[in-house]
């Protein structure tokens, strides 16, 4: 097996993991009509450098290309991506 060499600890502290809620600002369907604002997604993969986000909608990439899977890979220090801003419901007993 190959060794492999560190320069420095790798970084436990993630800002995102997977099952978080996210919104990815993107190009997507809402009534019809296609338009690029924020979608919220769920991350379903944390690379090092890379998050991925599965999308209940369609979404599409830049060039306009729909992504068939709903999976929108982005650089986790983008400026695209946020923390889901909705909050969640408590369950209800009864």
């Amino acid at each position: 097996m190959a060794e492999m060499y560190f320069t420095h600890a790798p970084d436990l502290g993630e800002l995102y993991h997977v099952g978080d809620r996210v919104e990815v600002f993107c190009d997507h369907d809402k009534n019809n009509t296609r338009i690029r604002d924020w979608l919220e997604g769920v991350v379903v993969q944390v690379d090092p450098k890379m998050i991925a986000v599965q999308f209940k909608d369609s979404v599409y990439l830049t060039d306009g290309w729909m992504v068939p899977d709903h999976v929108l890979w982005c650089p986790k220090t983008s400026n695209q991506i946020r923390p889901s801003k909705r909050k969640t419901r408590a369950h209800q007993k009864g």
